[in-house]
């Protein structure tokens, strides 16, 4: 551990050095006030480093002295450390974030951001809607959709407005940042209740978090959609009104160089960051693995996600993977039909596993409170069949010259957990459908609630396409010699 001064690092080299590195002498100025949002780089420059000229700027007074563990000293330059525009912070007299926000919510304006399945509709301070929309040939359109807030719990201008009185009531404040593609950034965040009710959460309506962000050439675009715990959604939205602010100008951070240069009877770099590097190589280069660890590599590549979505109890995420190069389609095929390979979705709160003829599991794992897991339905050959009897389980699909080819086939998994809103058992319709794609082991994975705790569990793929044929009138499939 550091013992009296630490230096955030974009790499781990600095943290190994410095840990265990204590300051036993100061140039003649003042250290900086460093934070973890700003990203450092450790250098190691030979003894003829003269300071850079442009950039960042260094003086010669500007270092500290660092002691290793192994009592290695070095004589480290740091960068002068600007804080920013805190003047012109201080100074600004303009309109609150929430007021600047005003325009954008008196225009009836709608932003969209359209994923593999489903579509999201954000009209700022009036709803926020996800749909997907399906229309098979000579059917009417269907149109499956949730509301993630319906209301504005306050208006943007008023809590703009508590948020600078409380500023200048506690003095200088912090105002909310996130760490959004490697950025910290500031954001201003606007509250949506009353949603959607979720029966996963005992029947409470659906909410949301809008994280307005500063990008000055952006049109109010909706950049991500996430779950961040059941039923509670966080969506980040770039819109340039925000970029009036000072204090909420996007500004990047540049990675600040510390040079540390030897001094007498020390080595160039400390022998513990040799170390460390060496053993870092080596895990570069592990040995190579045996048949049966190259096998279960390759499916946990199978089933590695793409672009996930996870909403409440409807949920879509798109599974693939490139090429499947030591698994054959037969061989995939078969461990699919016998359960013994699964397919598993979703990386937001709720995940979820299908193992065919088994059963449809949703599940959040937790490194404290472990995993949790609700049964959405299991397998009983004979409750599909009487299923079957009332319900068509293939669906039918014509080639231009007449010849008509299973598209789809339907299986009904019941037995699921009480639902705690309608106080029966959860069920499942689980259905198979024949989808071309360009990658032939491309999956596409996403679940539906129709029905209070009434599920459909979609599972699209070019592999569905080889065995569809083989359904009997029952929709039961052959598994391949």
């Amino acid at each position: 551990m550091c013992r009296s001064y630490r230096l955030p690092c974009a790499g781990v080299s600095l943290l190994v050095v410095l840990c265990g590195v204590f300051p036993s002498s100061f140039g003649g100025r003042t250290l900086p006030a460093l934070s973890d949002d700003i990203p450092f780089r450790l250098k190691w420059p030979g003894p003829d480093f003269t300071l850079p000229t442009a950039g960042i700027p260094y003086r010669e007074d500007n270092y500290i002295i660092m002691t290793t563990a192994d009592q290695e000293k070095y004589k480290c330059l740091l960068p002068l450390m600007a804080n920013g525009n805190e003047h012109e912070e201080r100074e600004y007299k303009g309109p609150n974030p929430g007021a600047l926000l005003e325009p954008l919510f008196k225009l009836s304006s709608c932003s969209y951001r359209i994923e593999s399945y489903w579509t999201y509709e954000v009209c700022h301070g009036k709803y926020i809607r996800q749909y997907h929309e399906e229309k098979e040939a000579g059917q009417k359109l269907n149109i499956q959709e949730y509301y993630l807030g319906k209301s504005v719990k306050k208006r943007p201008s008023e809590a703009g407005e508590e948020q600078e009185k409380e500023e200048r009531r506690e003095g200088h404040k912090d105002i909310n940042r996130k760490n959004i593609e490697g950025q910290m950034t500031p954001y201003f965040p606007v509250e949506m209740i009353e949603g959607t009710r979720c029966s996963l959460k005992q029947n409470q309506a659906r909410s949301s978090t809008v994280l307005y962000i500063c990008h000055p050439e952006a049109k109010h675009e909706i950049l991500s959609v996430a779950e961040i715990t059941t039923c509670e959604y966080e969506v980040v939205i770039l819109t340039p009104l925000l970029c009036n602010h000072p204090k909420y100008r996007f500004r990047p951070s540049p990675i600040n160089d510390i040079f540390c240069q030897s001094m007498a009877g020390s080595p160039l770099r400390p022998q513990s960051l040799e170390k460390l590097e060496h053993q870092q190589q080596q895990i570069k280069s592990p040995l190579k693995p045996n048949k049966e660890e190259e096998q279960q590599s390759v499916k946990e590549k199978f089933s590695s996600i793409h672009k996930p979505l996870s909403v409440g109890s409807q949920q879509q995420v798109t599974v693939g993977t490139t090429h499947i190069s030591r698994l054959t389609d037969k061989q995939l095929i078969k461990e699919f039909l016998t359960g013994s390979y699964c397919f598993h979705g979703g990386v937001g709160w709720w995940k979820y596993e299908f193992c065919y003829g088994k059963y449809v599991h949703q599940y959040h794992e937790d490194k404290d409170s472990g995993k949790s897991t609700v049964v959405v339905g299991t397998w009983k050959a004979e409750d599909h069949l009487q299923w079957a009897k009332k319900n068509p389980a293939r669906a039918y699909i014509s080639t231009a010259d007449g010849v008509q080819t299973v598209k789809t086939v339907s299986h009904f998994y019941g037995g699921g957990d009480l639902c705690e809103v309608n106080e029966q058992p959860r069920q499942v319709i689980v259905k198979l459908k024949c989808k071309q794609s360009e990658s032939p082991h491309a999956v596409t994975v996403y679940m539906l609630e129709p029905q209070t705790c009434h599920y459909i569990l979609g599972v699209e793929s070019p592999v569905i396409c080889q065995i569809l044929d083989t359904a009997d009138e029952n929709g039961l499939l052959s598994v391949p010699n």
